[in-house]
């Protein structure tokens, strides 16, 4: 498909949300994964699903766009909270502020946000003892948890005023928004499930142009301190994955990049992937064991250093798929772990 061909679907898929009173507000953010999309619900009360990071760019563009449909963000009544990445809840604190509005989100979610500083705090602590346990130098930890501190401002806290259980009901006045929770790219996905015009509000679940990645994160509601099992991030994700596909969907709005209209055919490619993905690190560690880190670098070469965790994520997540089946073993050393043949 042509780059205009691609545009031009796009935009008669942003028409059938529009259609249904779901607007796309596309909000620009610092980070490599680019603009977050927002989504505006004409409705009663008058709902915005994420915010983009607490930055002025982001308030200014959001104000935009919201001007371009009629409205200030003191009109905002609900603004909901998709899940706990900076680039989708940093805005809520102020756009709460100036409109009032109350703010919905998974209850596990809540005492999160709630005390972002603290949690932010806990999970870099948590990061840390990923990354040494698996290979990255010490001299790349101290580094990316300086980066970690310095995306902190993009965040913000907010007070969850509407949590929300899993499998309960958002009702709107012309809708109800079935609340999922799909843990996986992080602990708290949450999915909102229009049934009657079979549109999912995704978020980073599922995303058309990119791979969501799943996140090693530290479990929700965990102590500060958190030294408990290895969260499988992808194995998670995957079941995750195969509920979404079971569903019945017509449009699919993601968290980033354009709408997805057949859902099934991308989860399938995704499940490709990642056994691919899992073949070949299967067959390094045959050859040799090695270090989560050290597959990353035959993977991925020399990754930027703000990408390490990201791509550490990656390699483990490919591993718990393979340890569960039982074809590889991890061994400890001197607190370093290596993955080898069963």
């Amino acid at each position: 498909m042509s780059d205009e061909d691609a545009q031009r679907e796009e935009r008669q898929q942003l028409a059938l949300a529009a259609e249904a009173g779901i607007h796309r507000l596309a909000v620009p953010t610092p980070f490599r994964v680019g603009r977050i999309n927002a989504y505006l619900i004409e409705d009663s009360p008058l709902t915005l699903i994420d915010s983009g990071p607490n930055s002025a760019k982001a308030l200014d563009e959001l104000e935009q766009a919201l001007a371009a449909r009629g409205h200030a963000v003191e009109d905002i009544e609900l603004l909901v909270v998709s899940h706990q990445h900076i680039d989708h809840f940093g805005l809520a604190s102020i756009l709460a502020r100036r409109s009032g509005a109350e703010v919905a989100a998974l209850d596990a979610l809540a005492p999160y946000l709630s005390r972002y500083g603290e949690q932010a705090d806990a999970d870099d602590s948590f990061a840390e003892g990923i990354m040494l346990r698996h290979g990255i130098p010490p001299e790349v930890v101290t580094a990316l948890r300086a980066v970690s501190a310095g995306f902190r401002a993009w965040g913000s806290a907010v007070e969850v005023t509407r949590p929300l259980a899993d499998g309960s009901e958002l009702r709107l006045r012309d809708r109800t928004l079935k609340v999922l929770h799909r843990p996986g790219h992080s602990p708290s996905d949450t999915v909102f499930y229009d049934e009657s015009r079979s549109i999912l509000l995704a978020a980073d679940h599922l995303i058309k142009h990119i791979s969501s990645n799943p996140l090693l994160a530290r479990p929700l509601g965990a102590e500060p301190d958190y030294t408990g099992p290895r969260p499988q991030a992808l194995v998670t994700y995957i079941a995750s994955l195969a509920q979404t596909r079971a569903m019945e969907l017509s449009l699919v709005l993601p968290g980033h990049g354009p709408p997805i209209v057949d859902h099934a055919a991308l989860i399938d490619e995704r499940m490709r992937l990642h056994r691919r993905r899992a073949e070949k690190i299967r067959r390094l560690v045959e050859a040799q064991p090695r270090t989560a880190h050290e597959i990353a670098h035959e993977l991925w070469g020399n990754v930027a250093v703000t990408q390490a965790y990201l791509t550490l994520s990656e390699v483990l997540g490919h591993v718990d798929l393979l340890l569960a089946e039982g074809s590889v073993v991890e061994r400890e050393n001197d607190g370093v772990v290596r993955f080898g043949p069963a």
